[in-house]
Parts: structure tokens; sequence; C-alpha cells
């Protein structure tokens, strides 16, 4: 039986959890999903996840919601070397992934996600971009990145010299940041820079992309996972 991912595609957060599943090369059915219908409120869906958010997966029995959750699930059964397990893999290997997952999701995340939705989907929620913002998130995500400079130019990856959930975890908001006029801050560090492109030519990143156009309203799925 497939597994099912309930949501919408171009939200980072159920991008995320395909770009795992098609890293760990698992069969999957993306059950589309209206956020202008309501469909997260309705009572089958809460069922699923009492937040009313996307993504949720299903597993057999099993169901997980929160994106990242869902991530280590999906490459905890099929891929483990991609958090730092599986042959080869050591508490060392796993302890930095976790740690650079926990980087992405609390100093990475909010300032990038911030500057994609006043830069990109402010206009689609009938609104003006809050400069003022945007200015305050550029000059915290510039201090994220010089660290990530510092980091990547003694690794390839984030977690050491191999591909992890702690890279791949960035793409998907990385995706619409790099389409703003702020990607110059990412451009201007040339370990990040070489980082992200290489993340970006990996064919798993090049196949979810294709549910990610960068002319849909969906700002408001970007704020969080629904």
């Amino acid at each position: 039986m497939a597994v099912k991912v309930y949501g919408w595609a171009r939200s980072p957060f159920v991008s995320r959890a395909l770009l795992c599943l098609e890293e760990a090369g698992v069969e999957y059915e993306l059950v589309p999903m209206s956020r202008d219908a309501g469909d997260h409120r309705t009572p089958d869906h809460l069922a699923r996840n009492p937040f009313g958010q996307v993504p949720v997966l299903e597993d057999g029995d099993l169901t997980v919601f929160e994106s990242r959750a869902i991530a280590r699930h999906v490459l905890r059964k099929h891929k483990p070397e991609l958090l730092g397990g599986g042959e080869g893999g050591s508490l060392e290997k796993s302890a930095a992934v976790d740690v650079w997952v926990e980087v992405e999701a609390h100093q990475l995340h909010p300032a990038a996600v911030a500057i994609a939705m006043e830069c990109l989907f402010a206009p689609f929620m009938g609104r003006a971009r809050d400069q003022a913002v945007v200015d305050e998130n550029a000059g915290k995500l510039e201090a994220v990145l010089a660290a990530y400079e510092a980091r990547l130019a003694k690794h390839r990856y984030l977690a050491g010299d191999f591909i992890s959930l702690a890279d791949l975890s960035h793409f998907t908001i990385m995706h619409y940041f790099m389409a703003t006029e702020y990607a110059a801050l990412v451009e201007k560090h040339p370990h990040v820079r070489a980082w992200w492109e290489d993340l970006a030519a990996r064919p798993a990143a090049r196949k979810v992309v294709g549910f990610m156009p960068l002319n849909l309203g969906a700002g408001a799925a970007a704020k969080k996972d629904e």
C-alpha cells in the first residue's frame, strides 16, 4: 500500500515531506487538499491532525503529522543514512544531523520565510510588502548565513561530508527565498552558494520543485504547517 500524504504541495512543509519520500525512493500518493475550501478544517482531517495543519502522512495504520517528524519517520524507516544512521552511521553523525535540523528550524527558517512572505506572497494576499519586516529579517539571516559559511568551509554538507536531512530540510523554504532579490545574501557566501547549488541539483529536489510554482498565492501556507 502506498504511503499517503495529505496537503497542498506548494506548501514548503508538504514539499519537505515529499522531498524525503523522493530521496528515499518510497512510493506515495499525494492526496490533494484545498486550503481555500477549508479542507484542513473538516472533521476527517481534524481526526488526522487535531491542529488542522498539513502535511499529514499515513503509513499503513500509522499517522504522522509535523513535516520534520514525517521526514524523520520516512528516513528512519527507508534511508537511515540520511539521519546519520544505518551502515557507517554513528552517534556523532546522528547528533550533527539533529543539531543542524534544529538550526534550520529555529535560526534560518523564521527569517527566510518572513522575507519570502513579504517579497513573494504579500501581493497574493492583497497587501503591500512590509519593508521593515524584510529589513529586520535580512539582518538576522545575514548573521545566520555567516555561521553557515564557516561551517561549510570545513565540511561539504552541514552535518559533515555526507548529505543528510540537515541539508534536505532547508530546500523547500530556500526554493522560495532564492526567488527573491535577497538571494544575494546566499550568493555572496561561496561555500553556502555551492552547497545550495548542489542541493538544488539533486533529482528529488528538481522533481519536487515542479509542485512549487512561484506564482501561486500560497503565502499563508508558508507560515506554518497548515
